[in-house]
């Protein structure tokens, strides 16, 4: 894949340095794959991001959204305390960071955790300023209608 130096573009542009930032983020490959998730549409603004995290508990778990940006944390505490000799782990139960680039005007709803599924459920909510408003014609009231008249010179 090629890489592409945006560098010139941020010293000759005002603003855009949030659109670069996303094409230099795009571009980079994402090599974790830990822990699985799925993003699914829920309703016509309405998303949900449900991710699998067996093993981990609500509070070892952590959700932040800022500048248009998820991100979901989990940091297993150590519960070894002498209770039994781990034989073998096919359970992962390793650190992770998870990030999501959320579009404009997206906001986190809730979140909840069960049977081993995290689902944080996403709204769309689009300022009025932002909404597409009919325009009502008004008629034209032919009694008080003026009419202008030309006179011939």
């Amino acid at each position: 894949m090629r890489q592409y130096d945006f560098a010139p573009l941020y010293r000759s542009t005002v603003g855009f340095d949030r659109l670069f930032s996303m094409l230099d983020n795009l571009a980079q490959p994402e090599t974790q794959s830990y822990p699985p998730y799925n993003i699914e549409r829920t309703g016509e603004n309405a998303y949900r991001i449900t991710m699998a995290v067996a093993g981990f508990a609500d509070s070892e778990l952590s959700i932040e959204s800022r500048e248009n940006v998820l991100t979901v944390k989990g940091e297993k505490t150590d519960e070894t305390e002498g209770k039994s000799e781990l034989l073998y782990r096919g359970i992962a139960g390793r650190a992770f960071e998870r990030r999501f680039q959320l579009a404009e005007y997206v906001e986190v709803k809730g979140a909840s955790l069960r049977n081993g599924l995290l689902h944080i459920d996403l709204v769309r909510v689009i300022p009025e300023a932002m909404k597409p408003r009919k325009i009502e014609i008004a008629a034209a009231d032919n009694a008080n209608a003026k009419q202008i008249e030309a006179n011939a010179a």
